[in-house]
């Protein structure tokens, strides 16, 4: 679950940004942050989604980043204000924010979960922690809900979107819309293949005759400090080199030796250990960031990067031209450096295959025990229509921003940013925004990164595209991944960090020791769920 051939493309298009507005359409005469919106479905009338009624306060989950400007918080910002002068003054319905911490989202949604005390509209990425509740009875079913109160919901996300938050032929979730799917892209020092006089790597062999290179003519002059590959213990790091050497295989392995747990888990196709074995390689030649284990948020990469000291890395597709990413830092800190956006990682068919998003987001549901699934959906439904998503996503016009060939060019100041710093959360519908075509979603992505790489950033997000390959889904959930599903992330990672940092000729003991461990710790029984799984879907 690879980041930057277009006819070979089999994924439309994901955000870089944290979850963005989607919008079909949109107006450029924007929308007033004073005014309630109306429906689209009837001139001049409501909906059943947005009819007055009686006061009533729903609770809301949202991310809490720690990022919030000073004077604001997650919970009281121009966002939270913007939907109490709009929503709740048009439907009485008041929304009471309830912050979560990004970093542990899961494990609190589950003590709310268990506690009764979750909010009306919670959320989470992984669908066997949706399964999860279905099977305890946990969600309220919301297939009634959506027909009468989230006309404009159901038309914004579409029915492919919305089958798939089906569990057990019931409606238990809300699947958001993502728009662009490229999961990763990469990044090299420019000026130091210019010193080199070395061209940009096109395949998985040039890139390890860079790092060689790299390392042994230290263009950066860095010494014992040189890092060719940063790498980090996250799927971004690792994901891109190891997609590259796994087979094609059949339609059956596909589905088969997958597993999901919390992220695609290839373990057990064809080729990931031959993966796991060149980074073996890189770690025992020096080619690439020693204490790799330790940083499983990222944050020591950043700082490498910043300091000049990598030569080479992959991320979370178009994140280092964000306005004060690693590329702006990094030309504050070495003006003559430049980084180049780059898919050298190639398989055996010569493809630059790599994980692709589906087409869906965030999972929203509402407890069993709300008292307020009407309420929440009408929350959602509002949200839905075109001048609140817009609000939502960009501000005001004139205010926040001006429209330039079609799209909504952001202003470049500290209100704007403090505006807008969580839209992303905010817009739980949605994963990025839809102006109408590629190279207009394309363009209006890159609007949202540090003005001088705009381009740039575009060539990066069309490599997270390339040849990229979506999830195979079953039509439901597997228990035995809903069961096994953290403890098998965990041992994944355990095999990583221990194949990648044996000794070369400790790496197969050790590699198929830890896949040994893996498969008696539940992985056996996903794989047996999966074939059962497969089999029944073909019949």
């Amino acid at each position: 679950m690879k980041k930057k051939a277009l006819k070979k493309l089999s994924v439309s298009v994901i955000s870089v940004i944290a979850a963005v507005s989607l919008i079909a359409g949109c107006s450029s005469s924007g929308s007033s942050s004073k005014q309630p919106v109306q429906s689209d479905a009837g001139a001049g009338t409501t909906t059943p989604a947005t009819a007055k009624k009686d006061p009533v306060t729903i609770k809301v989950e949202v991310f809490d980043r720690g990022n919030s400007p000073a004077g604001m918080t997650v919970t009281n910002n121009e966002q939270t204000k913007f939907v109490k002068e709009n929503f709740t003054a048009q439907t009485n319905i008041n929304v009471e924010y309830i912050p979560v911490p990004r970093s542990q989202e899961v494990e609190k949604l589950n003590i709310l979960m268990a506690s009764g005390d979750a909010p009306d509209i919670v959320f989470t990425y992984d669908m066997n922690t949706v399964y999860k509740y279905v099977q305890q009875g946990g969600l309220t079913e919301l297939s009634e809900v959506i027909d009468k109160y989230g006309p404009d919901l159901k038309a914004f996300l579409g029915k492919e979107t919305l089958d798939t938050g089906i569990f057990d032929k019931g409606q238990y979730a809300i699947p958001a819309k993502r728009v662009y799917l490229g999961k990763y892209s990469s990044m090299i020092r420019q000026d130091w293949l210019d010193k080199l006089s070395l061209p940009l790597p096109k395949t998985t062999d040039e890139v390890y005759n860079v790092l060689k290179a790299f390392k042994e003519k230290d263009p950066g002059g860095l010494g014992a400090k040189n890092i060719p590959l940063g790498f980090t213990l996250t799927p971004a790091s690792y994901e891109p080199i190891i997609w590259s050497f796994l087979k094609q295989g059949t339609e059956e392995e596909q589905y088969t030796l997958t597993q999901q747990v919390s992220h695609e888990n290839m373990l057990l196709m064809p080729g990931h250990k031959e993966a796991v074995q060149f980074l073996n390689k890189l770690y025992n030649e020096g080619l690439m960031s020693p204490d790799f284990s330790l940083d499983k948020d990222r944050k020591k990469l950043s700082q490498d990067i910043t300091n000049g000291k990598v030569g080479m890395y992959s991320e979370d597709a178009g994140n280092s031209y964000f306005n004060d990413g690693d590329i702006d830092v990094l030309a504050k800190n070495i003006a003559s450096a430049k980084l180049t956006p780059i898919d050298p990682y190639t398989n055996e068919e010569g493809k630059h295959a790599k994980p692709a998003y589906a087409s869906t987001g965030i999972y929203i549901i509402v407890p069993k025990n709300s008292k307020h699934a009407a309420e929440a959906v009408q929350y959602l439904n509002w949200m839905a229509q075109k001048d609140p998503m817009f609000t939502l996503r960009f501000g005001v016009e004139g205010q926040n921003y001006t429209m330039v060939d079609g799209l909504p060019q952001l202003k470049d100041d500290e209100a704007t940013k403090n505006r807008l710093y969580n839209a992303g959360d905010m817009i739980m519908i949605s994963n990025g925004t839809d102006f109408g075509s590629l190279d207009k979603n394309l363009a209006g992505m890159a609007l949202t990164y540090s003005k001088p790489y705009r381009d740039e950033s575009k060539v990066a997000l069309m490599n997270g595209m390339q040849d990229g390959i979506k999830p195979v889904r079953f039509d439901h959930p597997l228990a035995s991944e809903a069961k096994y599903g953290k403890s098998l992330s965990d041992k994944y990672e355990e095999i990583l960090v221990k194949a990648i940092m044996a000794k070369t000729g400790d790496f197969n003991k050790v590699y198929d020791d830890g896949v040994k461990d893996y498969m008696a710790s539940g992985g056996q029984e996903v794989l047996k769920e999966r074939q059962e799984a497969y089999q029944a879907m073909k019949n």
